[in-house]
């Protein structure tokens, strides 16, 4: 059960469902692929009877978790309000529709935050609620929900994972030296926010570069964990080290490669490593970026965390196939060093890439910035 306990009253329906999104958060590590949903079911008067979250992918879902404690706790759900952040599931995957659950439980009323994108969903789940007798509502606290799986939302209707880039800069925007040396540039409490935002993700995307550079693990440490993010090499032709710590446990590796013969040495060597190989050649022999969001799509990842050196990170950039930038700054000046991205050089403001301000926040000594393209998917 979930270590959060909402108030035993709930005075309000926003009050209960921003509960309920409360629950949903401490599925982040834990229900990849499926979103992160939280429930809180209450009587008439605004009493508790049983919360929940979503489980790991496979596991009881928010809807079921928050039904077995109101049973473990003595309660009945006839009559009952649910509040639900996401709407209840009406198709039968690795477990049984949430909507038949709560119909059979005998609950008057279901208040959802988002209608569910997936199309096997996709107001089925409320349109069988409402058949069956019980009142719906759907729509509050709707942006918070869909914030919260913004990923999920992404990989349904684009069919591709929300991609994040993570960047770590001085006030002159250097990310290291010019000999290469980046450690440390930000303080240990935005290193720790770092691995926080890498919990948030499905899989790690990097490249050789950063690979032969600083030969980094990519995992979540410091923080508890249920799923180590899957990570990703951008390897167009295969460079990566067998013995590489990137491809040490825990957590699986994908090497994403141009045109290279995958039965070669050096691909025979690297799956003995335990890594995975996919070949998505591209252009002037590079891999195809596009094609490898909706690779991770297909295989389930929401959210795409990247923390990548200046080249990769201008390609990904140059092709608008960013949707978040995740920017610490440190109050700190370098002088020449490494470009966050190695932009092409512009002769005209008309070119500029255009941000929007989501959140600017002190992290220790240095601050968060986060933006969204001007005019990008939300």
């Amino acid at each position: 059960m979930p270590s959060f306990i909402p108030p035993t009253i709930l005075d309000c329906d926003e009050s209960a469902m921003a509960h309920a999104l409360a629950l949903a958060e401490l599925a982040i590590g834990l229900s990849e692929p499926n979103p992160r949903v939280g429930c809180v079911i209450t009587d008439a008067k605004g009493l508790v009877l049983g919360v929940g979250h979503t489980q790991a992918a496979g596991q009881a879902h928010a809807e079921v978790m928050a039904l077995r404690d109101l049973q473990a706790r003595g309660h009945s759900a006839l009559g009952a309000t649910a509040y639900v952040t996401l709407e209840p599931c009406s198709h039968h995957g690795r477990t049984p529709p949430c909507c038949d659950a709560l119909i059979a439980a005998g609950l008057a009323r279901v208040v959802a935050a988002a209608t569910d994108p997936n199309p096997l969903v996709a107001g089925q789940g409320l349109a069988r609620l409402a058949g069956a007798g019980i009142a719906v509502e759907h729509g509050l606290l709707a942006g918070p929900a869909r914030e919260l799986n913004i990923g999920f939302f992404s990989r349904m209707l684009r069919q591709r994972p929300f991609v994040r880039m993570k960047l770590a800069a001085s006030l002159d925007g250097r990310t290291a030296l010019e000999n290469g040396v980046s450690q440390w540039i930000t303080g240990p409490e935005a290193r720790l926010d770092g691995h926080r935002w890498r919990n948030r993700a499905g899989a790690v995307l990097t490249g050789i570069g950063t690979v032969r550079e600083d030969d980094p693990r990519l995992d979540v440490r410091g923080i508890d964990t249920y799923l180590q993010p899957l990570r990703v090499i951008v390897d167009a032709r295969l460079e990566t080290s067998p013995q590489a710590r990137i491809l040490k446990p825990p957590g699986k590796v994908l090497l994403a490669c141009g045109q290279v013969d995958l039965d070669g040495p050096a691909a025979r060597a690297l799956r003995d490593s335990g890594a995975e190989i996919v070949g998505l050649p591209g252009p002037a022999g590079k891999v195809d970026l596009p094609a490898l969001l909706l690779h991770l799509g297909q295989r389930g990842i929401n959210e795409l965390h990247v923390e990548a050196g200046h080249k990769l990170n201008a390609s990904l950039l140059r092709e608008r196939l960013v949707d978040e930038l995740l920017l610490y700054l440190a109050p700190k000046l370098i002088g020449p060093g490494r470009d966050l991205a190695a932009l092409d050089a512009l002769q005209s403001l008309d070119g500029v890439q255009s941000w929007d301000w989501q959140a600017v926040d002190r992290v220790g000594s240095d601050l968060r910035l986060r933006l969204r393209p001007i005019g990008g998917w939300h």
